[in-house]
């Protein structure tokens, strides 16, 4: 596979939860738990496929007062519990890639990189993301963008922190 990319529009996302690394883990590789946890929380999510394997699809669907919006991960290397890979996009119901609703140069697709250590039963999520096969415009849209695929990715774990807090 032939994948363009540019470090220079890298995002580093760091959070600690107050969970074990297997639990932590297993949040994203259990389908209920996704359904339950992915997405900003005023934005529940129907999970329409999910496979979660090497070069497996999640497929999901948002409702965005009234307005339907998809997304996509094909996932790539996972090495349980220690590393996730992931491509991810925008979608349309058949979850082919479509471009974003909101920007016209946002990358097609975004690789994420999560890797989970564990120290004293508290487990650190450390995630690199960056566009692939992106336009200079597109690599620009996204390295612009970092406070607030910072702010994004809060929101998203703070729903996985009070999914993990559960028993």
């Amino acid at each position: 596979m032939n994948i363009k990319t540019n470090k220079k529009a890298e995002i580093t996302i760091v959070r600690q939860f107050n969970a074990t690394r297997d639990r932590v883990f297993e949040a994203f590789a259990n389908v209920t738990a996704m359904a339950e946890w992915w997405g900003p929380a005023e934005y529940p999510i129907a999970v329409l496929t999910f496979e979660f394997v090497p070069n497996g699809l999640f497929h999901y669907k948002m409702d965005m007062n009234g307005q339907a919006m998809y997304g996509r991960f094909i996932f790539g290397e996972i090495r349980k519990p220690e590393l996730l890979e992931f491509t991810n996009a925008f979608s349309d119901e058949n979850a082919g890639v479509t471009r974003a609703p909101f920007s016209a140069t946002w990358p097609l697709e975004v690789f994420n990189r999560l890797t989970f250590t564990e120290e004293d039963g508290k487990t650190t999520i450390t995630m690199k993301g960056y566009p692939v096969n992106a336009t200079e415009e597109e690599n620009d849209t996204f390295a612009k963008a970092q406070a607030n695929l910072k702010q994004g990715f809060e929101g998203t774990f703070m729903q996985l922190e009070k999914y993990l807090k559960k028993e």
